[in-house]
């Protein structure tokens, strides 16, 4: 569980993912949710297994009621669960006492949070509602698990691997790395990317390769663990790509991306779709490479700039240890 870094806040969906009246199962901590959003957009989840004979919930259907909320129903035998869990048997006309216990969430404006019913001990970054209130929401792309801890996935804060892992299309060249801040939770890398040239032919066939400058210059923003913002610019406008980390299970992370955008030119609205597709390629090549990864080899040789990676590994312990101490105090109390 440690592993899992109890405690912090972990962005479990924008609203926009989720369809009102339908099921979705999310994951957290080694546990399944069902999580749903009703019609008047209040969002509700509960623990995912029927305390009946444990069927998915996220596997069944909602039931709308006039006032706007709705029910999950499991698809076992159909047993209807309002939001705090209560369900009425067959039979009867009396609803029963919870059966099982919500998911607290914490939902500020589109963003759904939760620390999976931890006791926190890092806030919510308040960057996204910043970001929110800036920017417009252009959508959410590359919503995936990996087979990784967490851990392994953050270490992506690896600035050295732009021009290995992310070569293909961005055809980067080189990292020039410039400078770290580091403000303990959070931190800021910039630096700038040169990349291999499309011949126009290339261009023409493939029109959203004209987004792509010579020189890819990146802020990446971290607030950990939780959330990596990439800022980038172009003529046509300015993108706020969010990448966001859900520990679904000790060896199982989720990661998917929250794209924003502050158009420059009328043409950058219509080029949303290229942006997300890009942020898609971006962690389908990040996911395909922590499969040909020995996890347990020994670093022996330490590269320039692994300040990011650093950064991370000492927050990771840092946490981790402030739950080990807090839990250890726990048991030692009478």
């Amino acid at each position: 569980m440690q592993s899992m870094l109890p405690g912090a806040p972990w962005l479990l969906a924008h609203k926009s993912m989720l369809a009102t009246h339908q099921p979705r199962k999310v994951s957290l901590h080694g546990n399944d949710y069902v999580m749903w959003k009703d019609a008047a957009g209040d969002i509700h989840a509960l623990p995912n297994a029927c305390p009946h004979m444990g069927a998915m919930l996220s596997e069944g259907w909602c039931e709308a009621a006039n006032d706007g909320t709705s029910q999950v129903v499991c698809p076992f035998h159909a047993l209807a669960f309002d939001a705090q869990g209560r369900t009425v048997l067959p039979g009867s006309a009396k609803q029963t006492l919870p059966q099982i216990q919500p998911l607290e969430l914490i939902v500020e404006g589109d963003f759904v949070w939760s620390y999976g019913d931890c006791e926190p001990k890092l806030p919510i970054p308040g960057v996204m509602n910043a970001i929110a209130s800036q920017y417009t929401f252009i959508g959410s792309t590359a919503d995936c698990s990996i087979d990784t801890d967490l851990l392994m996935l953050l270490n992506m804060h690896d600035y050295n691997h732009q021009n290995g892992t992310h070569r293909d299309l961005f055809r980067i060249a080189e990292v020039q790395f410039h400078r770290f801040v580091d403000q303990g939770y959070e931190s800021h890398a910039f630096y700038d990317m040169p990349t291999a040239p499309y011949s126009l032919l290339e261009k023409l066939r493939r029109p959203d390769l004209f987004l792509l400058p010579g020189t890819i210059s990146a802020h990446m923003e971290n607030h950990f663990p939780a959330l990596v913002i990439f800022h980038g610019e172009s003529s046509l406008g300015r993108v706020a790509q969010c990448h966001l980390f859900v520990p679904e299970a000790e060896h199982r992370t989720r990661t998917y991306i929250l794209l924003f955008g502050q158009a420059k030119h009328p043409a950058f609205s219509l080029m949303g779709r290229a942006y997300l597709n890009f942020g898609r390629v971006v962690v389908d090549q990040d996911a395909d490479i922590l499969g040909k990864i020995y996890p347990n080899a020994a670093q022996k040789i330490k590269l320039n700039n692994e300040v990011g990676m650093d950064w991370v590994r000492r927050n990771f312990e840092t946490l981790a240890a402030a739950n080990v101490s807090a839990a250890s105090k726990a048991s030692a109390s009478p």
